[in-house]
């Protein structure tokens, strides 16, 4: 009987693995305030003089081409101070700044959504910038005397206030400051969670679950620059995490083996891990495609169902789109594009794979914020509002997902609606809720996905709404926030082949609407909308289907928005 190496099975990790970061929001447009990390009372901690030190962290950034600041040590209006500021410039690289100049700006050129570790050090005379272990530059000022930020408060993914124009859009994890030298000469970055040194003054953004956890004494406040921002978020994404997996780089290569359901035994009686690709089976890929970001967008990207974390890109749509719908057999996935008022393609891409979409066909009209479902042949689009006239409309289109062509007409919904949510089994296809001028509705409206025809009664939601993002197993559908004049958090389910309302599921972690969802045959997985007027969110959230309870925070989408359309290659339908 061979051993099972439980050490070595992938998502352990050990005791000392990285575990959390901290999410900062930022769009990067110059108008838009941020959320920031304040440290506070941090002057003396914060004030090297000339002694060694060392700052030093993680960081990812999903955009490009804007100047972002990582740890701003320098309090309100200090350009002229001896404080350290350490930043992504808009030409991308990284730079360092003190006494009102940039005293070292790094030869590295940085990519978005790649995680790098940066480490600033001085020991005598001599500052070096580390970029992944590897010097990124040097600078020597002998007479050097470092204070602390001028107003006691220093800064973590903003500057101190969240309100100027350079917040971080992306993570910081493992940030350590020490008064001491940590590194000196080149390393081989930590592939575990930081931990304190004899001199380290503050150890932060380490924690899934608290943002404001930190050792050293030094309060971390998470704090948004007024109501219309929104402030850092713990995440569970990080560095060398078995969360969020590499589109590269098999799992089990960083965290031992991840077997492929059941094992084998060789002739010898040692436990034998399946061959090919390292991740389980029945995980699931769902994709998220287009949507408002808060301009239109033409981003897919990927995440694995079973494990969450942060969304990975897939490649981009055809058409730039405002509103975007999917279905989806467990191969091919094809997306209904729009953006007004003429657009009407239909793209497709191979969810195996990544890259570009690819075109399907057209609709017969130009339509948004319709309404989607699909079983393993068929994908049928209902309702939204669209053509020339931007006009509601009633029409249910559908496509088979095998074949490339155009839609064809398939039925009508009960009345002429925008921002049903959909929901599927095999054979029964659900859209819900949605809005008709001057009213919300809760109707439900239910097809047999194989048979063309007009829709009849199914039942209604618990709450009258508009663009519920609905999900299904085999057997439940189940559907997501939506906007009843200002956003809800119920979630609902219905038994898809028992005719009758919908019985509240649990609560969103927030008021969500234009949200989107996906599936495997276990869990349910809700992406982005808005969590709150007028805030986009990027967030992802889970419910295991078959059991009734709240949604819990999954992972990030990699930019906020709405409107998108989300697919699986596993959900109910198939």
């Amino acid at each position: 009987m061979g051993i099972l190496r439980t050490d070595r099975i992938a998502g352990l990790g050990g005791a000392n693995a990285i575990s959390g970061s901290v999410y900062f929001p930022h769009d990067g447009s110059a108008t838009t305030t941020s959320g920031v990390l304040q440290i506070q009372n941090a002057n003396d901690a914060l004030t090297f003089g000339t002694g060694d030190f060392t700052v030093e962290f993680w960081f990812y950034t999903n955009r490009i081409g804007v100047t972002q600041h990582l740890y701003d040590g320098r309090g309100t209006g200090a350009g002229t101070n001896t404080a350290v500021l350490i930043q992504i410039s808009d030409s991308n690289n990284i730079r360092f700044f003190t006494t009102n100049a940039y005293r070292i700006t790094g030869s590295s050129t940085l990519k978005a959504n790649t995680w790098y570790h940066v480490a600033l050090t001085r020991t005598g005379s001599t500052h070096t910038l580390y970029v992944d272990g590897s010097s990124d530059g040097t600078y020597s000022n002998s007479g050097m005397n470092y204070t602390g930020p001028t107003n006691g408060f220093s800064a973590i993914g903003s500057d101190d206030n969240g309100a100027g124009a350079y917040g971080l859009s992306g993570y910081i994890s493992n940030l350590r400051i020490a008064k001491e030298l940590i590194y000196s000469a080149a390393f081989t970055v930590p592939t575990t969670a930081l931990i304190p040194t004899s001199n380290t003054t503050l150890l932060c953004c380490q924690s899934p679950g608290n943002v404001e956890a930190s050792f050293g004494g030094l309060n971390v406040n998470a704090f948004a620059a007024n109501t219309n921002s929104r402030g850092p978020e713990a995440s569970r994404f990080t560095p060398n995490s078995p969360v969020g997996f590499s589109t590269t780089t098999d799992v089990g290569t960083q965290f031992g083996s991840t077997f492929d359901g059941v094992t084998t035994f060789d002739s010898q009686a040692y436990m034998v891990p399946p061959g090919g690709n390292a991740r389980e089976r029945n995980r699931g890929r769902g994709l998220h495609a287009g949507g408002e970001n808060p301009t239109h967008c033409n981003i897919i990207d990927f995440i694995q169902i079973q494990s969450g974390g942060i969304s990975e890109d897939f490649g981009d749509l055809l058409t730039v789109s405002n509103s975007c719908d999917g279905v989806s057999s467990n191969t091919r996935a094809v997306f209904a594009t729009y953006d007004a008022p003429t657009y009407n393609s239909l793209e497709f891409v191979t969810m195996a794979t990544t890259g570009n979409a690819t075109d399907f066909g057209d609709q017969t009209i130009s339509t948004g914020q319709e309404g989607s479902l699909s079983n393993a042949t068929r994908g049928l689009f209902a309702g939204g509002y669209g053509g020339a006239a931007q006009v509601f409309v009633n029409t249910v289109e559908f496509i088979t997902i095998p074949t490339l062509g155009n839609a064809q007409d398939f039925g009508n919904l009960r009345e002429a609606i925008v921002g049903v949510g959909g929901a599927s089994d095999t054979t029964r296809g659900l859209f819900a809720g949605g809005v008709v001028p001057g009213a919300y509705r809760a109707n439900i409206d239910q097809f047999t996905i194989a048979t063309t025809g007009d829709a009849t009664d199914f039942g209604d939601l618990s709450v009258a709404r508009r663009n519920p993002a609905g999900t299904s197993d085999s057997t439940r559908g189940v559907f997501f926030g939506g906007n009843d004049s200002g956003g809800t958090n119920v979630i609902d389910f219905v038994t898809i082949q028992s005719a009758g309302d919908a019985t509240d599921f649990g609560d969103s972690t927030s008021n969500q609407t234009n949200a989107s969802g996906a599936s495997d045959s276990i869990r349910g997985v809700f992406s982005a909308g808005y969590y709150g007027s007028p805030h986009l969110s990027n967030v992802i959230e889970k419910v295991i289907i078959q059991t009734k309870g709240n949604s819990v925070d999954y992972g990030d989408l990699i930019d906020e928005r709405i409107q998108g359309g989300s697919v699986s290659d596993s959900h109910g339908g198939l």
